[in-house]
C-alpha cells in the first residue's frame, strides 16, 4: 500500500512537473457568474437529460417524474404546462419489496427524451424498475397516457446505471441492462417498422458494461463502394483478454451497420456486423493509463470523414483523482475495424491476435457493392462461416489511440462528468475547438484546443452547492451553453466576453468567442462583419497589438497609506489571472529582498514588510505579468511617520472598505461619546453623596454582589468580634461613600411584599421615607419581584436589632437564585445577584 501511495505520488508530481495538469487561466466563484440564467421546480430534482429544439426555441428536460418545455432564450419560462409521469403506489410498492430503496430508486427517472419525428417526441423512464416509453405531442406537449409501451431494453431499470440510446430513421438504438438485476446487457434496435436487433448474451461480447454514448454516422452518403451507415456505442467494461489474475476494466467502442437483418440460421436477429475495439487514453511516457470513459461528445464536420469524437477518462491513484479528454477520429476507428482479430487459444488458454485466414465475405462487415456484385443483397444472405466467425471473434486485435497518442487534456484533482464541443472559427480564418467540460463538483470549465496544445479559458462555479454536472447541451445558433444537476438548471452564454477589462487581458484570454473592439475600447463577441476594428490573436496571444493601437500607461493609480514604525505591512495584489506572476517595483526600480523585512506570501497574494521604518517610504507597485505581458495591477504610497496621523491606517486598506472604515469612525465617535456621559454621571452622583443631603430620596435600584454567609446574625460585625463580615472596600470608596452600580429593573415599595408597581420606572428613583447615614442593606420582597435579578437597596440608619438578620436575608436570596434557574431563558450575567 505504501509503494502503491508513493507510486501515484511520484506520478502526479511527473505530470505537474511535464506541464500536463493544465490550470485554468480565470476562475469564477458562483457569486462572479453573470448573465446567468436559473430554473428549478419545487419538488423536483435530477435534471438528467436535455433535448434542445432550435427551431421551437424549446429546451425539453427529463427530470425526477417531470417532463418540462422551457424557453431556450430564458429557461426560467416554462413554454407549456410540465408533464407529470408519475410511478404508481402499487408500483412502487413492488419496487421496495424486490428490496429497492423508496426514498432514491422508486420513482420515474426519465432516461431518455429525444425527437421521433416531426409531431412527437419519445420518452422513456425507469418507472421504478419497470421502464416504460410513451409519445408526447409537441405542439401541446402532452404525454399520451394510453400508449404507453414496455420499456425493457430501451431504458435501464437503474436510474443510475449507464444507458444510452439514439432515434436514427424512426428506429430506436438502446444500449442498457434488458432486466432487473441488471446481468444482461443488450445493444438491440427496436420501434418502428424495423428488425428487431440485439446482441447475443455472451461474454465475449459484452461482460459488465457501462455504456456512456452512441452515435450515427452517415457513411453511406458519397461512398465510393456503396457502404452502409454505422451506429457507434462507447462504454467500459471488464476486460477478458488480459490475464485472469489481473482483472481489467479498459473502454471500448463498438459498431453495427443500420442495415443488419441478422442472419438466416445462425445469429437470427442478431447481430452479425457488431465489432468492438480498445479505446486508449494514456501518457506512455509517465506509464498514465485513463480506462474509464465517462462521457463522449461527436462533433462533426463539413462530411462525416471529419467526424471527430471527444471523451472524458478518469482515472485514480491512491485518493486522488485525475481526469483526461482525448479525442479521436473517425478514420482512426475504421482503420482499426478493417484490421485483424482477436481470438481465445484454447491450448495456450491466452487471447491473441488471429493469425489464420480470414472467411469470406469479411465478418462483421457492411453490405456494400462488393457484396452485390457476389450476390449478397443482405445479411440474411451471408454464409454460415461468415456467421459462426463473426460470433466467435467481435473483438478487434488493434486499440485506437487517440489523436497525436495522447490525451489533449489532463487534470488532477478533478472528475470531469460532461463533455460538449463547438468548432467556431476565429477572426484569423482558423477552426478552433471549444470544449465545455462539466465536473463532478459543480464547475464548468472552458478549454481551446490550439492543435499540440490546450488553453483552458475559465472554470465557472455554476452550482452553488457541489452537485455534478449531470447533463450539458449546447445551442451553437443561439450562442447558448445549458447544463444541468440534481437541484436545478443553468443557462450560461457561449463566452462573457465583458469579464475582460482591458485590450491585455482580452486577447490574452485566447478565446475565440471574444475580440478587443477598437473603437468603443471593450471586449466583445467576435463578429466577422466588424474585422477590421476588432483584435484577436487566439494562437500566440500578442498583446503587442494593443501597443500599438493604445499609448497606455502601465502605472497603477497608487493608494495612500500611512503607519506607523514598527508596523507590519500587508500590500495585496490581486492578479489579473491564475497565469499570472506579482512584479513589484519600489520608487519606480525593480523590488529585491531587503534581508527579511520585505517578502511576497504566495498564499496572501501580498506583499510583507515586516517592521517597516523610515526607509520603506515609498511608491510601491504591483504588475501582473503573464507570457511577457505587464498590466498593473495594485500600488501603494506608503508613508512611515513616528505617530500615525490615523491609527486605522495601520494596514493596507481594501478595495470597497471605504464604507467600511466611516462606519467604525463613526461608532468610535458614539461609544466616546457615551463613556464621557457615563464619567460625567458618576462624578455628578458621587458629588450628591458627598453632600450628605438628608432630605435626598434614597430607594434606587442597583444590582449589588452577595457577602459571606456570617457566623453571627448581624448586619455588621460587633467591635469586639474577631470574624469580619466582608471587606469594607468592597462596598465603600476610599471617602466612606457606598459603591453603587446602575441597574435597570422595576421597584417596589420597601413596605410591601406584592409584586412590583405597574407605575414603577426602571432605572429611577421612587418615593421612601427619608434617609440618614448609609449604615445597613435590606431586601424588601424579593420574592415576588418579576426583575432580571436586580434587588432594590434601601439606605437607611435604623438601629441594628430592628433590621432582618444577615441569614433570613441569604435564605430569601438563595431562594430567588433557584427560582431564576429554572427559567429557560434566563441569562446567567443577569440572574446573578
Amino acid at each position: 500500500m505504501i509503494l502503491r501511495w508513493f507510486y501515484a505520488v511520484v506520478l502526479l508530481l511527473r505530470v505537474a512537473v511535464t506541464g500536463w495538469s493544465l490550470m485554468p487561466r480565470k476562475t469564477v466563484r458562483y457569486s462572479g457568474v453573470t448573465d446567468v440564467r436559473r430554473f428549478w421546480r419545487p419538488g423536483t430534482s435530477h435534471y438528467m437529460t436535455l433535448t434542445l429544439d432550435d427551431n421551437r426555441g424549446a429546451l425539453y428536460v427529463g427530470a425526477r417524474e417531470v417532463l418540462l418545455s422551457l424557453d431556450m432564450y430564458n429557461i426560467a419560462k416554462e413554454l407549456r404546462p410540465a408533464i407529470v409521469w408519475e410511478t404508481p403506489g402499487d408500483k412502487k410498492a413492488e419496487c421496495v419489496q424486490k428490496g429497492k430503496n423508496n426514498q432514491t430508486e422508486c420513482f420515474n427517472y426519465i432516461r431518455f427524451l429525444q425527437e421521433y419525428n416531426e409531431t412527437h417526441l419519445i420518452t422513456c423512464g425507469t418507472y421504478a424498475f419497470q421502464p416504460k416509453c410513451a409519445y408526447i405531442e409537441v405542439s401541446t406537449f402532452t404525454l399520451d397516457r394510453v400508449n404507453v409501451e414496455d420499456g425493457k431494453g430501451k431504458c435501464p431499470y437503474d436510474p443510475f446505471k449507464g444507458h444510452t440510446g439514439l432515434i436514427v430513421d424512426g428506429a430506436l438504438y438502446s444500449a442498457t441492462m434488458n432486466n432487473f438485476l441488471g446481468t444482461e446487457p443488450v445493444i438491440q434496435r427496436n420501434v418502428g417498422q424495423h428488425y428487431n436487433m440485439k446482441t447475443e448474451y455472451l461474454a465475449s461480447w459484452l461482460n459488465e458494461p457501462n455504456f456512456v454514448g452512441s452515435s450515427h454516422i452517415p457513411e453511406s452518403e458519397n461512398s465510393d463502394f456503396g457502404d452502409d451507415d454505422k451506429i457507434y456505442f462507447f462504454f467500459t467494461e471488464r476486460a477478458l483478454e488480459y490475464d485472469c489474475y489481473s482483472e481489467q476494466v479498459v473502454s471500448r467502442v463498438a459498431r453495427v451497420c443500420k442495415g443488419d437483418l441478422g442472419g438466416a440460421r445462425t445469429l437470427q436477429r442478431k447481430w452479425t456486423s457488431f465489432l468492438k475495439a480498445r479505446l486508449v487514453c494514456s501518457i506512455p511516457e509517465l506509464h498514465l493509463h485513463f480506462n474509464l470513459i465517462q462521457s463522449v461528445f461527436t462533433l462533426r464536420g463539413d462530411n462525416w470523414r471529419s467526424t471527430q469524437f471527444f471523451a472524458i477518462f478518469q482515472a485514480r491513484w491512491g485518493d486522488v483523482a485525475v481526469s483526461a479528454v482525448c479525442q479521436y477520429s473517425i478514420q482512426d476507428i475504421q482503420r482499426v475495424f478493417d484490421g485483424p482479430y482477436k481470438e481465445y487459444r484454447e491450448q495456450a488458454q491466452k487471447w491473441g491476435r488471429y493469425s489464420d485466414p480470414v472467411p469470406s465475405p469479411r465478418p462483421g462487415s457492411c453490405i456494400t457493392d462488393w457484396h452485390r456484385r457476389h450476390r449478397v443483397f443482405s445479411s440474411l444472405e451471408l454464409p454460415d462461416n461468415t456467421l459462426n466467425f463473426a460470433k466467435k471473434h467481435p473483438l478487434m486485435d488493434e486499440s485506437v489511440l487517440p489523436v497525436r497518442g495522447r490525451p489533449l487534456l489532463v487534470r488532477k484533482g478533478a472528475n470531469f462528468t460532461q463533455l460538449a464541443v463547438h468548432r467556431v472559427t476565429g477572426l484569423d480564418g482558423k477552426p478552433y475547438d471549444v470544449m465545455f467540460i462539466g465536473t463532478g463538483d459543480g464547475w464548468l470549465n472552458k478549454a481551446v484546443s490550439l492543435g499540440a496544445d490546450v488553453h483552458v479559458i475559465e472554470e465557472l462555479q455554476v452550482f452553488d452547492k457541489s452537485h455534478p454536472v449531470q447533463s450539458l447541451v449546447l445551442s451553437p445558433r443561439k450562442g447558448l451553453v445549458f447544463t444541468g444537476s440534481i437541484s436545478e438548471l443553468v443557462q450560461l452564454p457561449l463566452a462573457d466576453c465583458s469579464k475582460y477589462r482591458s485590450c491585455d487581458d482580452c486577447l490574452l484570454a485566447r478565446d475565440p468567442f471574444c475580440a478587443w473592439n477598437l473603437n468603443s475600447s471593450r471586449c466583445v463577441h467576435a463578429d466577422e462583419r466588424y474585422r477590421s476594428v476588432l483584435l484577436q490573436d487566439v494562437q500566440s496571444s500578442d498583446t503587442s497589438l494593443c501597443e500599438v493601437h493604445y499609448l497606455k500607461s502601465v502605472k497603477p493609480l497608487l493608494k495612500n497609506l500611512t503607519v506607523a514604525i514598527g508596523t507590519n505591512v500587508v500590500l495585496p495584489c490581486q492578479l489579473t489571472s491564475n497565469l499570472a506572476q506579482p512584479s513589484w517595483t519600489f520608487n519606480g526600480r525593480e523590488l529585491g529582498q531587503e534581508g527579511d523585512s520585505v517578502l511576497f506570501d504566495v498564499t496572501l497574494q501580498a506583499l510583507v514588510i515586516l517592521g517597516v521604518g523610515p526607509h520603506h517610504s515609498g511608491s510601491y507597485c504591483c504588475f501582473s505579468v503573464e507570457h511577457g505581458t505587464r498590466m498593473a495591477a495594485e500600488g501603494y504610497k506608503l508613508s512611515v511617520v513616528a505617530a500615525p496621523s490615523l491609527s486605522l491606517e495601520s494596514h493596507a486598506p481594501m478595495d470597497g472598505l471605504g464604507l467600511v472604515w466611516m462606519m467604525v469612525i463613526a461608532l468610535g465617535a458614539v461609544c466616546l461619546a457615551l463613556f464621557l456621559a457615563v464619567v460625567y454621571l458618576r462624578r455628578k452622583l458621587r458629588d450628591e453623596l458627598e453632600k450628605g443631603s438628608k432630605s435626598m430620596e434614597s430607594t434606587l435600584v442597583y444590582p449589588i454582589q452577595l457577602p459571606t454567609q456570617p457566623k453571627t446574625p448581624k448586619c455588621l460585625p460587633s467591635a469586639d468580634s474577631d470574624e469580619k463580615l466582608w471587606d469594607p472596600s468592597s462596598f465603600y470608596y476610599s471617602d466612606g461613600s457606598l459603591k453603587i452600580v446602575p441597574g435597570h429593573a422595576l421597584c417596589q415599595n420597601s413596605t410591601s411584599s406584592s409584586s412590583p408597581s405597574g407605575n414603577g420606572i426602571p432605572g429611577q428613583p421612587l418615593p421612601s421615607p427619608p434617609l440618614h447615614s448609609p449604615t445597613c442593606m435590606h431586601l424588601a420582597g424579593v420574592r415576588g419581584s418579576n426583575s432580571n435579578g436586580y434587588i432594590r437597596l434601601t439606605l437607611g440608619g435604623g438601629a441594628l436589632e430592628e433590621r432582618p438578620a444577615l441569614g433570613e436575608l441569604n435564605e430569601e436570596l438563595r431562594w430567588k437564585l433557584k427560582q431564576r434557574q429554572a427559567l429557560p431563558d434566563s441569562n446567567p450575567e443577569e440572574s446573578s445577584v
